[in-house]
């Protein structure tokens, strides 16, 4: 053998470790020889292909039917459907609503207008949502709407679908969604300013607004009390169905700050009283007053209860009583729980109601233009209830109510008493008050603004 062709084994891998590249080659084509080997010991191991047991399977299949499908997309492309969504415009009627949502259908307006279900349509409030499909023709295959008819109604949910030649309509009651909304107010002009508009951008329910002033109005006048400066928070539920607002409910708390004095109430509901809830202050004492401050909403004292010239007979005597000016027709309320005792026309009085309450305590309502529903002698009637409407009749000089606050048939004047009432809560109530009134006093202080200090909060 020829020397200069002889190397050994640690020869050659000196000479391929000389550089990183050849020591890379070099474990790759000894790893690939190794593979080679496993291969060739392993492969004899596999049975022959050709020795495997084959077996034939025939099987007939169904093609599709592509008449039948063609005709289906023909008649998809030829009863096209639209759905439409609206919501109930100022001064709407039924004819302008069914325009925007596309339904030219005399037949489908008609069984709306006599249907005693479908008639709910018409009834629908600005800002209500209505759906309703039509075909290409515009004829009506659904409609559905929500209808919402008083804070204390089940809202509902009325459904108008074609059926044959004519149309079937349906309701269910609707499964709303409750949700706890708490906001915080400035006063720098009125009441209704500040809750129109504001920088979060949300505007109050209406019906939230009347009960702020029904639950402080035994505190506070809201038509000559207010001033720039004055500030309030309120909790309250709302009600909500796929995402849209449906309405609102009751104001579970709220905090008034007039005239640098805060007025706090909360509601407490006890299930074990068959009279419900009520507002409480946040140390437990009721709020319920024997006697609201004023009859009627956002009026003014056009005359107290003082030695004054009668605008009439021109003689100076005793005014016993307290003049409101309101418009004709301004709705008056019950200053507090009774039972009407006279109810008709009484000399200079002219239309007027006068309830009985407890013990020797009565009031009277004269000049009215109308009385409400249902008053007549022995009818009960709650505190706030509209009991009649501001008039002119019998010796009055323009629209105003006189209000006469009686004492055992004589008539006094109620700037100078302070009458209260309702039952404290017992030991058991008033803890589980507590617990409920924690939760409003924390949601307070997130609505305060940062560094406000100490509040004064009125005694009750």
């Amino acid at each position: 053998m020829n020397p200069t062709n002889k190397f050994t084994s640690s020869s050659l891998f000196s000479l391929l470790g000389s550089t990183r590249k050849a020591r890379i080659i070099s474990a790759s084509a000894l790893f690939l020889a190794v593979c080679a080997f496993g291969a060739a010991g392993v492969a004899p191991l596999a049975p022959d292909a050709a020795d495997l047991p084959v077996k034939s399977v025939s099987e007939e299949i169904a093609l599709p039917n592509l008449s039948s499908q063609i005709a289906a997309l023909e008649q998809q492309q030829t009863s096209s459907h639209y759905v439409h969504e609206e919501k109930v415009r100022p001064g709407d009627t039924l004819s302008a609503l069914m325009t925007r949502l596309g339904v030219d259908d005399a037949e489908a307006e008609r069984f709306i207008k006599k249907d005693k279900l479908a008639k709910g349509v018409m009834q629908l409030k600005n800002g209500n949502r209505v759906q309703a499909q039509t075909d290409d023709d515009g004829n009506l295959q659904w409609l559905h709407a929500t209808v919402v008819d008083g804070k204390d109604i089940p809202v509902r949910n009325i459904s108008i679908t074609r059926k044959g030649d004519g149309f079937v309509a349906s309701d269910a009651a609707a499964q709303l969604e409750r949700r706890v909304e708490m906001h915080a107010r400035d006063i720098n002009t009125t009441l209704f300013a500040a809750t129109d508009s504001s920088d979060d951008g949300a505007k109050l329910p209406d019906t939230i607004v009347k009960q702020l002033v029904e639950m402080f109005s035994t505190n506070i006048d809201f038509r000559s009390d207010l001033k720039h400066g004055d500030h309030f928070n309120v909790v309250y539920e709302t009600f909500w169905q796929d995402g849209e607002f449906v309405r609102a409910g009751r104001i579970l708390a709220g905090e008034f700050t007039n005239r640098g004095t805060t007025y706090q109430s909360v509601w407490f509901d006890d299930p074990s009283s068959k009279q419900g809830g009520g507002y409480y202050s946040f140390d437990g004492k009721s709020l319920k007053k024997a006697f609201l401050k004023s009859p009627i909403e956002f009026s003014r004292i056009s005359s107290v209860f003082a030695m004054r010239v009668h605008p009439i007979s021109g003689q100076w005597k005793q005014h016993k009583g307290t003049d409101f000016a309101a418009p004709i027709g301004t709705p008056i309320r019950a200053a507090g729980d009774g039972v009407v005792d006279f109810a008709g026309t009484q000399n200079g009085y002219g239309n007027v109601v006068v309830l009985k309450h407890w013990s020797n305590y009565s009031t009277a309502y004269a000049h009215m233009s109308r009385f409400a529903a249902g008053m007549k002698k022995g009818t009960k009637v709650s505190q706030g209830d509209v009991i009649g409407y501001v008039g002119v009749t019998g010796w009055s000089t323009g629209a105003h109510l006189h209000y006469e606050f009686r004492v055992g048939g004589e008539a006094k004047d109620p700037a100078t008493l302070n009458v209260t009432a309702q039952a404290p809560l017992t030991a058991a109530e008033l803890a589980r008050f507590r617990t409920y009134a924690a939760d409003m006093t924390h949601r307070f202080a997130l609505l305060r603004p940062v560094g406000s200090g100490n509040i004064r909060v009125a005694s009750k």
